[in-house]
């Protein structure tokens, strides 16, 4: 009896081996077909990150503490300068960079965990399950994004959890209606019905079947609800909706604009760029990173 346990745990380990092994093979073949533009963009998003982790050893200064004169322009002691209080821009850009990577990565999980979930429900189970939840998405969808984010945002208070949950709330839609569409399709095919017809429940089912579908549409809609669920955070922040203690880019952004007599000076030049260059080449990366993981999951459907 040992021993046969023991093959059992061998045969198990090794299979366990063999499949891990083909999902390596699997990446590495999907990573030699990004193009130019999208390893640049893995590269960007790796920068911040890197940013984003260590942006306490990567600025000389603190980020909400006054560490030299009132909009002092770039130089040596500044990168980036300092805005109106003294605070040194280049440390307020690398803590805000952990601020988009855990807004727009939290959103886009959430969202895409919970839309994934919603749509196999649904597409499995249909009638009036179906029916319900695809009203209810009708209606998220119809809804204006922004002023109803606004409310949301100023009732629930300014933390960068509550930004996480409004954002996610408006954008599980698109993975669900996708997963839905995948598991009613999938559901249709022979193995299913024949798995049913062997006694396999709605978990076997979605383990064994509906995942390895409906996987890659699910990580293209992700991809794109990081990009979306950072700007909408920069713009919530830019309305004064953020987390003032946060100093994510878009805060940035709403305080230089209040500032007086910013586009008659030239603080703009270091206090205003700064960000907008950064969200914007942020936001380009994972466009490009989805756009090319949208081709290779296309080619292989």
């Amino acid at each position: 009896m040992i021993l046969i346990r023991s093959n059992e745990k061998k045969k198990g380990y090794s299979s366990y081996m063999q499949r891990a092994a083909s999902h390596i093979v699997v990446f590495l073949d999907m990573l030699k077909k990004i193009t130019v533009m999208g390893r640049m963009g893995i590269a960007i998003i790796t920068v911040v990150l890197f940013l984003g982790v260590f942006s306490g050893w990567l600025s000389l200064h603190p980020h909400n503490i006054p560490s030299g004169a009132s909009l002092e322009p770039p130089g040596v002691a500044h990168l980036l300068g300092t805005d109106d209080l003294g605070i040194d821009l280049w440390a307020q850009i690398c803590f805000g960079a952990r601020i988009s990577i855990i807004v727009g990565f939290g959103t886009a999980l959430l969202a895409g965990i919970g839309g994934s979930i919603i749509g196999i429900f649904s597409g499995y189970f249909g009638g009036l399950v179906d029916k319900l939840i695809m009203r209810i998405t009708d209606i998220m969808i119809a809804m204006p994004d922004l002023p109803v984010m606004i409310v949301l945002g100023a009732f629930f208070g300014p933390s960068v959890k509550n930004i996480i949950i409004v954002l996610a709330l408006f954008s599980w839609t698109g993975p669900a209606r996708i997963v839905r569409s995948k598991v009613l399709s999938v559901k249709q095919e022979k193995y299913v019905a024949a798995a049913k017809s062997y006694g396999a429940g709605f978990w076997h089912l979605t383990l064994r079947h509906f995942l390895p579908g409906i996987l890659p549409l699910v990580m293209v809609s992700v991809i794109r609800l990081v990009s979306r669920a950072i700007v909408a955070e920069a713009g919530l922040a830019f309305l004064g909706l953020g987390d003032p203690t946060s100093k994510s880019w878009g805060l940035i952004l709403n305080h230089a604009i209040n500032f007086r007599g910013i586009y008659f000076t030239e603080y703009w030049k270091w206090w205003l760029v700064s960000p907008i260059v950064a969200i914007t080449l942020l936001v380009t990366a994972i466009a490009f990173i989805g756009r090319d993981i949208e081709k290779i999951v296309n080619s292989k459907a």
